[in-house]
């Protein structure tokens, strides 16, 4: 096998680990290394519970924040275009594998949804907003009752599904279309031993005396008017006042966002980070809650807010997808006390939280199209022969060695000529014999094909053209050399044109690349319709 040719084995292999890592190893991570639940990690900083372990009675909880779904608000593209088209489906696909390989591999008993499953939900018509939910079911399998049978799943509204108060109450059609789907926008619900308590955060700082704000916060009320018997867990899709520069913890991956708050023409909220001081307070003491669960910021946050009861740990999780601005996707496994604890140990036993963190797509990419750049390049400069210089070595280093042995013998036999000459003598039995006989003057030079007279022999032009077949064969091993290596050093008579040889390294090139990707691409392909199809 050609060196060239060991060479495309050799890329065709690296391509084909990097595609089957790629489009799906990398989604079995961690379920099989880097992540597992709460309650049966055994480095949990709480490692006891009554000295039998935290593998007791725990309900598993995967907790799921900012699909965002693309749509034609998401990009300046024209809708229905084919590039938007590409976009949507590599979004689409990747949020689909994340569910089915990272996920569901878990064994979730509940998936919990902290909003924003749309982008532009509000401003989509019916046909297009319907569209979109048939993408977001088809990503989550929800209409698989295969899957569902043993899942529950609830849902939380965020700014992109139904828009801030002000909106609501314009286009009061795009709540109901909401809420005939996923359910009420405020609800309470429980998990094991643990009281869930879900809030339409979108209209807690609008004008109180409007009836979409009034609605949240009677239902706050409500649910407050009782002291908690079990521990509670406050769901807002929008994150809860934090100071400027806040610290996020080690998780955080892009800076620090602040507050900011957008009113319209009529002082309404029309897009806000975090809710109001006020509000947060508000919420903290009314409802009392042991953990706070948010969205909206897309990057990873933990923040502890002071309480009457003491600190409350409030944790965002960043987006579930590759699109929306965070490079490292996540997701959390929750474990739910699913027996009754004395009130003291609420927060440190009913609830334990692993942040878990899905493939760095863009940076697998990146990757594929740095490997393509270099498989270009390995294909067009790997040379002829590879790369095997030790042959060349030898024989370069033995035609040196031999020359020096002539130029030694050379020199030792011209010595000796310069200073004599040979007489021919006849004995008196017929034969023949050379006398050498030195002289003092300088023999001169004879021709390049010699002379023989009588009573002289020249043996110098023989000695020169030994030396020079040698030099020449030496000089022909290493133009041989070199025009493997470099063939800008070829001598002009044994060397092929430039032209010719770019030509053929094309040739060579396209006719490797096209065997590398006869043989990754349908297995890419193949890969892709796998994950797509409906399971």
């Amino acid at each position: 096998m050609k060196e060239h040719e060991k060479l495309t084995v050799v890329l065709c292999l690296i391509w084909t680990a990097t595609i089957l890592y790629g489009e799906m190893f990398s989604f079995l991570m961690p379920s099989l290394f880097s992540c597992s639940w709460p309650h049966l990690s055994s480095s949990s900083s709480n490692s006891s519970l009554n000295g039998q372990g935290f593998a007791g009675d725990y309900v598993k909880v995967a907790v799921v924040a900012d699909p965002q779904i693309m749509d034609k608000t998401s990009l300046p593209l024209p809708p229905k275009s084919l590039a938007l088209e590409i976009v949507q489906f590599y979004t689409d696909l990747y949020m689909r594998r994340a569910f089915f390989s990272s996920i569901l591999p878990f064994k979730p008993d509940v998936i919990l949804f902290l909003g924003d499953y749309f982008d532009g939900g509000p401003y989509l018509s019916d046909e297009e907003w319907q569209e979109s939910l048939s993408r977001l079911k088809h990503m989550f399998g929800l209409n698989t009752e295969e899957i569902y049978s043993s899942i529950k799943v609830y849902h939380l509204p965020g700014n992109h599904d139904i828009g801030y108060a002000s909106l609501q109450s314009l286009k009061p059609e795009v709540v109901s279309r909401y809420e005939k789907e996923f359910g009420s926008r405020n609800y309470h619900f429980m998990i094991g031993k643990v009281e869930f308590i879900a809030i339409d955060a979108q209209t807690l700082d609008a004008n109180r005396q409007g009836s979409v704000a009034s609605a949240s916060w009677n239902f706050v009320s409500n649910v407050s008017s009782d002291r908690p018997l079990h521990p509670r867990v406050l769901l807002t899709h929008i994150p809860l006042y934090r100071p400027d520069w806040t610290d996020c913890g080690r998780h955080r991956s892009s800076p620090i966002i602040n507050q900011r708050v957008l009113f319209s023409h009529d002082q309404e909220i029309r897009y806000q980070n975090y809710v109001t001081k006020e509000s947060s307070n508000q919420l903290l003491e009314l409802i009392e809650p042991v953990l706070v669960l948010s969205g909206h910021d897309h990057d990873q946050c933990t923040v502890n807010h002071e309480s009457k009861r003491g600190p409350i740990t409030e944790h965002t999780l960043g987006t579930i997808s590759w699109q929306q601005g965070n490079l490292y996707p996540s997701f959390m496994l929750l474990s739910v006390s699913n027996s009754s604890l004395p009130e003291a140990s609420w927060p440190e036993k009913a609830l334990l939280s692993h942040l878990c963190f899905l493939p760095m797509q863009t940076h697998i990419y990146i990757w594929y199209i740095i490997l393509f750049i270099l498989t270009i390049l390995a294909l067009l400069l790997w040379p002829t022969s590879g790369f095997g210089l030790s042959h060349h070595f030898g024989d370069l280093m033995e035609c040196i060695r031999k020359s020096i042995n002539i130029l030694r013998n050379g020199t030792k036999e011209k010595n000796e000529d310069e200073n004599c000459e040979y007489e021919m003598v006849w004995g008196a039995d017929g034969s023949m014999h050379l006398v050498k006989k030195f002289v003092t003057k300088s023999v001169p030079h004879t021709s390049d094909r010699g002379s023989v007279e009588r009573g002289n022999a020249v043996l110098r032009p023989t000695a020169k053209k030994n030396v020079n077949q040698d030099t020449e064969v030496c000089l022909s091993v290493e133009a041989n050399a070199d025009s493997e290596l470099d063939p800008k050093k070829l001598p002009p008579r044994a060397s092929k044109s430039k032209v010719k040889i770019i030509v053929q390294r094309l040739i060579r090139t396209f006719r490797m690349l096209t065997l590398i990707a006869a043989v990754n691409i349908p297995l890419y392909m193949m890969l892709l319709f796998k994950d797509w199809i409906d399971k």
